[in-house]
């Protein structure tokens, strides 16, 4: 019987130890990756200003090979949505071009529906190196509401290795 009791105060406290801890963990976060792509700064904006292109080197798009995906508006240009329906990792949401600077930055909306609700913003910037090789960098910020606030301890090595894994998709393309 003290064993259980054991178990269960201990449970307890560890419960009251992550909702505590919950509450003081930072609700804002940002993610940020980049990677080198040897092709003009042009080809690579060009590129990912296009959302219909994620299909071939996002890992969250790729992540349901059955996602249900609608385009309302025109690619490549502010106010275009995607929406995706797919299994249980893929979720359900849409993503809006909100902000484009022309061969500098593509800002976008991301409204998760599910598995949970919430909205972030994805900035993709591109930076010339030198006129055959180009930096993009992947930013994804935004903010959890307690006690999801907890997930941000880990958001970064847990959306960072997707947005890695991405870029490094993004990489192969272009460079072929």
């Amino acid at each position: 019987m003290n064993i259980l009791l054991s178990i269960l105060l201990f449970i307890v406290v560890l419960i009251v130890f992550l909702l505590f801890l919950a509450l003081i963990v930072k609700k804002e976060y940002t993610i940020q990756r980049d990677i080198n792509i040897r092709k003009p700064i042009r080809e690579v904006f060009d590129y990912v200003k296009l959302v219909k292109n994620q299909e071939q080197y996002s890992k969250w798009v790729m992540l349901d090979p059955n996602v249900k995906l609608d385009y309302r508006g025109i690619d490549g240009t502010i106010g275009f949505i995607s929406a995706w329906e797919g299994n249980k990792q893929a979720g359900k949401g849409e993503q809006e071009i909100k902000k484009i600077e022309a061969l500098k930055l593509i800002n976008m909306e991301v409204r998760f529906e599910k598995p949970f609700k919430n909205i972030a913003q994805i900035n993709m910037y591109t930076t010339a190196i030198n006129e055959n090789e180009t930096n993009v960098k992947w930013e994804m910020v935004g903010s959890n509401k307690y006690p999801m606030t907890l997930f941000n301890l880990f958001i970064d090595n847990l959306l960072g290795k997707d947005l890695s894994e991405s870029l490094s998709n993004l990489k192969r393309i272009l460079e072929k």
